[in-house]
């Protein structure tokens, strides 16, 4: 009987060990990789002030204009500040708060737990039985599996992918919903956790994907009071706002009133801030930053301005090539075109000097493959695609050639002419020329008139060697017609990224989306070592491994010459009227205005 019970223990053990079963963990948090740097209980996040105090008014701006303040859907242009990262989620609490100062970390919110398993093939949350929306009504199951259904179907895209990876959605016990994924995703149940939750009894299924002015109910700890269609909206706090007192919100959402006016450009904009109509900004204009700051309310103290570190990946702001067309196809010409962007003349010329060559597509941070050997996990994951990464940038990353700033100097565009009469072109009668006699030329479409200095100066660049480019500023619609349909041989594009990349990066970069309309692939690539680059990155459970995985994908996405990198601003100007205080922590997200407050004389 000894051995039959020993047995049998063996068996219900290794049945205890079944991935989502005894594997699973209930959490007041949940992380991308390792731990959470909080304890379960922290009293706040270290970059609120939680005695900060309540009243007046701040006033913020954005360029442009509003027909609608449903910022969920397709149709129409948004007002901001609803669900929002630079001012907050102000009337649309998400399931859980993600922490501004971890790689990509969440705490309770709507959520007061969430449980998982190692393979992260579901994941179930728990409901705080105090969330309330903004009418009173109880969060429940019902409207987080309601809101999830409804966005897939008449959101914006992205719902729509997120849904496509859960198998199921059911309700579990009175406050609690699982989601059961179609196949293991460690960021999927985080990806989740940030979903804002829509309250069933309030919404108009037939009508929700059309613009509206009317508010809408949330959970926030803003109610939106008044609308002036294109010109303002104003958020009151909302003094019953359920979670107000728990930990992952102290410190924040101090204003009792918020209006944010949007101004036709960005000069009207600056000219109201300096009048103090305007209580903040972020600054990313360095002619400005550096020239015009000079009126009376700075020189007597008045206005404060700072320069904060970013602590985040400066992202790839670039010339994307397209490499579905001819022009293109040839990584040996795009090497080439990527070694002829004159950075030192135009940092000196445009831009006063302030900012720094990007250098990785992870710039910044420790994801960045730049100026370091690739490691032993980085080998082995490369060792299956030999001819994938260039032996320089294998060693020491990417390093771009730099000119003396001049603006006129031989040695520097030497490079890029090597570089081509080695991929079999040549200088003919002014005109740089394939074998076969076909001038290099291609055209840059641009939106409007942005970064239509930054395009001149490098078409000037190129001419120097016989290559003709097309400067052509086309309308905002017409622009993003053409990129959907990729009928563009370049633009410039700015892809944002995190301490924590994940699937967007294979909406930018993967096979599976070159040839669908609509996707961020704009450079066309479809490389299998890419391919299986990002699933090494989202399958990664540590770290180091995460950090390996992306740090390859640099260097793959860098040999592959796809875009020609520019340049990033390695610090946040803020401006503020006196009258507006901030924590002393800046955490490594950058500023969060949500935890701001006003002055108490």
């Amino acid at each position: 009987m000894g051995r039959m019970t020993e047995l049998l223990a063996a068996l219900l053990f290794g049945l205890a060990l079944l991935p989502g079963q005894a594997s699973a963990q209930k959490s007041y948090a949940i992380a991308m990789h390792g731990d959470p740097a909080l304890p379960a209980d922290f009293r706040n996040f270290p970059y609120a002030n939680p005695d900060a105090p309540k009243g007046g008014r701040i006033d913020y701006a954005w360029p442009g204009s509003f027909d609608s303040v449903n910022p969920f859907i397709v149709q129409g242009s948004a007002a901001r500040g609803s669900v929002d990262l630079m001012f907050g989620n102000n009337v649309f609490d998400t399931l859980m708060m993600r922490s501004a100062d971890e790689p990509f970390t969440l705490y309770p919110l709507l959520a007061k737990t969430v449980e998982t398993d190692d393979e992260r093939s579901f994941a179930e949350f728990t409901l705080d039985e105090r969330a309330r929306f903004s009418d009173g009504t109880p969060v429940t199951p019902e409207d987080v599996i309601f809101t999830l259904k409804l966005l897939a179907e008449k959101g914006l895209p992205r719902y729509a992918v997120t849904a496509d990876k859960v198998a199921k959605m059911e309700k579990v016990g009175a406050l609690g919903v699982r989601f059961t994924f179609k196949r293991p995703d460690r960021e999927l149940p985080l990806i989740l956790g940030l979903l804002p939750i829509l309250p069933e009894h309030a919404i108009d299924r037939e009508t929700f994907d059309r613009s509206t002015l009317k508010p809408m109910i949330g959970s926030g700890p803003y109610r939106l009071t008044e609308v002036r269609p294109g010109e303002s909206v104003t958020f009151t706090r909302n003094p019953d706002y359920w979670a107000k007192d728990i930990p992952s919100k102290r410190g924040f959402d101090n204003f009792d009133r918020i209006r944010l006016t949007y101004y036709r450009d960005e000069n009207a904009l600056f000219e109201a801030f300096k009048k103090g109509l305007i209580d903040t900004m972020i600054d990313e204009n360095s002619g400005r930053w550096s020239t015009q700051y000079d009126f009376p309310a700075v020189k007597s103290g008045a206005l404060i301005r700072e320069t904060l570190a970013n602590k985040l990946p400066s992202g790839m702001f670039g010339i994307v090539m397209n490499t579905r067309r001819p022009v293109f196809s040839d990584v040996r010409v795009r090497d080439a075109l990527t070694s002829m962007f004159d950075f030192e003349w135009v940092n000196r010329t445009l831009f006063s000097g302030f900012y720094k060559r990007i250098r990785s597509f992870f710039d910044n941070s420790d994801l960045s493959s730049a100026g370091s050997p690739a490691n032993e996990t980085e080998k082995a994951l490369l060792a299956p695609f030999p001819d994938a990464v260039r032996p320089d940038i294998m060693e020491k990353g990417w390093t771009p050639p730099a000119s003396n700033g001049s603006g006129r100097d031989r040695n520097f565009l030497r490079v890029g002419y090597d570089k081509l009469k080695a991929a079999g072109f040549s200088l003919k009668d002014g005109h740089m020329v394939d074998a076969k006699g076909v001038p290099l030329q291609f055209e840059i479409m641009l939106k409007g008139n942005e970064n239509d200095q930054i395009a001149i100066a490098f078409q000037d660049t190129l001419r120097k060697i016989g290559i003709e480019t097309v400067v052509r500023p086309v309308d905002a619609a017409q622009y993003q017609s053409r990129l959907n349909s990729y009928d563009f041989d370049a633009i410039f594009f700015r892809y944002v990224a995190s301490l924590s990349p994940g699937v967007e990066q294979a909406s930018r970069w993967g096979s599976e989306v070159r040839d669908k309309p609509g996707t961020y692939n704009y450079a066309g690539v479809a490389n299998p070592a890419v391919d299986a680059l990002l699933d090494a990155m989202l399958s990664a459970r540590t770290r180091p491994d995460f950090v390996s995985a992306v740090r390859a994908l640099d260097r793959t996405l860098l040999s592959g010459s796809y875009v020609i990198p520019l340049y990033f601003k390695p610090d946040q100007w803020v401006a503020r009227w006196k009258r507006i205080e901030r924590p002393d922590m800046t955490p490594i997200q950058g500023v969060q205005f949500p935890t701001w407050w006003v002055r108490k004389e």
